[in-house]
């Protein structure tokens, strides 16, 4: 079987499977001799110490007992120590596989470590079980709608025994884990600098894609502060860089290089953002004036196959110009059903509008189609040759995008009710 560093170098050298292919859940791989990855929706990384394991990350629910079982044909000493990187599902969702392993071996749970805001978080989430059941549920599976028991899952927590706030230290069989604080893909990010390995478990601050920093269903990133952690990591000079997603970067000049140019994505883009907003421009010339350099988009460490550039320059236009566009019209807009039907009213008829939709999605208009396919099932909900043309232009639209979020959001509005309907 081939080696995780044999394909770390393939993924290098631009093979996309292999950044992403870790494989079926379940599998494990040794990154370094004491270090080993076991795959699920989301890594789970064990660290073998003199007194037992630390495991950095569990995966989701539903490959947490996949997970545990193949930690555990690598080694079945106790695990003392777990730490969250972050609060989302796909690393923290596995803890009751771990919890219970520990029950049925006799031997003491382990005692996961976490940043303050975890907590927050996992309240957060069952104040908001509905919404953050029904996002995912069109983001990664491209449906509307989430079952009762996915809602029913956000509201269960394991929670953290331990808090940080900064910076946490703590030592196990004579490795030293020091565990960094910082902002980016959430407020409750952890990074582990492991110096007698001289390895970093480095969480979501990279995934070998464009980072995750502008999710359009998802509460406020911060593209400033990550670029801040990736350059904290970087003077580590680690030899060896362990994400939760994808495959390990092996050597400190590889490593240097791809947080430098993942954080010069970020930067770029918060400056151009900020020039135009601090000249008076509205959203909308940002959205369709910054880009980021094609150079960096290039790298197969950077491609926007997940997030996207467009997407992160909305988010930073949030975090520092707050949620008005510029646009005086949509400050207190009137109900999108009113516009629609006032435009229909106009063009003769919803059926015009759905027809020039059709038409501009064949000539490969699609934005604008998705505009007018929307009016016309907003002014005319219950026809349903206007919910088939709706249905058709999002496809499209979908089949036409890169990032995972787009296409999921267009997938699942292609196959929901129209509006109203």
């Amino acid at each position: 079987m081939e080696s995780i560093r044999d394909q770390a170098d393939r993924a290098w050298a631009g093979d996309e499977a292999a950044s992403q292919g870790t494989g079926s859940a379940g599998r494990l791989f040794e990154v370094v001799p004491g270090i080993a990855l076991a795959t699920g929706f989301g890594l789970s990384i064990a660290i073998q110490t003199a007194d037992g394991l630390v495991i950095v990350d569990t995966s989701g629910r539903n490959h947490g007992q996949r997970v545990v079982e193949a930690i555990r044909a690598w080694d079945d000493r106790p695990i003392r120590n777990v730490v969250y990187t972050h609060g989302h599902f796909d690393h923290v969702g596995g803890m009751p596989a771990f919890d219970a392993d520990a029950e049925a071996r006799g031997y003491p749970r382990p005692r996961v470590i976490a940043h303050a805001n975890v907590p927050r978080r996992f309240d957060r989430y069952t104040r908001t079980a509905g919404y953050n059941a029904t996002i995912n549920a069109r983001q990664f599976f491209a449906r509307p709608e989430a079952s009762a028991e996915e809602v029913e899952g956000w509201t269960r927590h394991r929670y953290p025994d331990v808090t940080y706030e900064e910076s946490y230290r703590f030592e196990q069989g004579g490795l030293t884990f020091e565990l960094r604080h910082g902002k980016g893909e959430t407020d409750d990010h952890t990074w582990v600098w492991i110096p007698e390995l001289k390895a970093i478990c480095a969480g979501d601050f990279f995934i070998w894609r464009t980072p995750n920093a502008g999710n359009p269903q998802k509460v406020q990133r911060y593209p400033v502060e990550w670029a801040q952690a990736l350059r904290a990591m970087a003077a580590m000079n680690a030899g060896v860089f362990i994400p939760s997603h994808g495959v390990p970067i092996y050597g400190a000049d590889r490593i240097a290089r791809a947080l430098d140019e993942t954080a010069t994505l970020l930067e770029t883009l918060v400056e151009q953002t900020l020039e135009l907003l601090n000249r008076g421009a509205r959203l909308d010339e940002a959205i369709h004036t910054v880009r980021a350099p094609e150079e960096l988009l290039a790298h197969p460490y950077l491609r926007p196959y997940y997030d996207e550039p467009e997407f992160i320059v909305r988010n930073v236009w949030r975090m520092y110009g707050g949620w008005y566009d510029g646009n005086p019209a949509n400050l207190k807009p009137a109900p999108e059903a009113d516009l629609a039907g006032e435009l229909a009213r106009l063009v003769g008829g919803p059926g015009a509008l759905a027809r020039r939709a059709q038409e501009l999605a064949d000539g490969g208009s699609l934005r604008l189609a998705c505009h007018l396919a929307e009016f016309a099932a907003l002014a005319a909900p219950g026809d349903p040759a206007i919910r088939e043309t709706r249905a058709k232009v999002y496809a499209a639209r979908a089949a036409a995008e890169h990032s995972l979020m787009a296409r999921g959001i267009f997938n699942a509005a292609a196959r929901e009710p129209a509006p109203g309907g």
